[in-house]
């Protein structure tokens, strides 16, 4: 999509860009979005395991930006951290709602993905890895998917989760320690 983009826009920086999208231009917008959606949608279906449900928080990641471009900062952390910390928020808020809607336990989800060329033992790894993260409680299974999944320092991360570095150090050390137990539980060495 973004060869359609008038080339004006395609060689802006994203602080540039977020002055259009502050002046209404869609164009800019939908530049931004070619460029930084995806990062939202990846850290939404890790976090919730639903492809429609990432689609949606990405998209209402991308709704934020464009009702809040006003407001933004030039020279900050950028238009990629700013959708990571709105995605992750979004997610956790879906998990408490899920939490006081559903009486149930969550129901198993069907992996979606492909499984190629894998050995059994390496899929029953990433099974039982998958549901521990899943049975995590929604601030460690946030600090494990920033982590690991998407990279990001625990600067970044605790930046994420509006916490402060140690505390997010401690956050993922439990974490981790949660999700080691729940696997050797399983049986499963990683």
């Amino acid at each position: 999509m973004m060869a359609t983009q008038p080339q004006h826009l395609i060689d802006q920086n994203d602080d540039a860009l977020m002055a259009q999208v502050a002046a209404r231009d869609t164009s800019a917008l939908r530049l931004l979005a070619d460029r930084h959606a995806e990062i939202a949608w990846r850290i939404a279906y890790r976090m919730l395991g639903d492809r429609q449900e990432a689609e949606d928080v990405a998209q209402e990641a991308l709704l934020r930006l464009w009702q809040h471009a006003d407001r933004w900062q030039p020279g900050g952390s950028g238009v990629a951290a700013w959708l990571t910390r709105v995605a992750t928020n979004a997610c956790l808020d879906r998990l408490r709602r899920r939490r006081f809607v559903a009486d149930d336990a969550v129901p198993e989800r069907a992996d979606e993905s492909p499984l190629a060329d894998e050995t059994i033992e390496e899929d029953e790894v990433r099974n039982a890895v998958a549901n521990c993260i899943e049975a995590l409680p929604d601030r460690q299974r946030a600090a494990i998917v920033l982590t690991y999944y998407e990279e990001r320092q625990n600067r970044m991360a605790a930046e994420i989760l509006a916490m402060q570095v140690k505390a997010f150090e401690s956050l993922l050390f439990r974490a981790r320690g949660s999700l080691r137990d729940c696997v050797e539980s399983k049986g499963v060495v990683a």
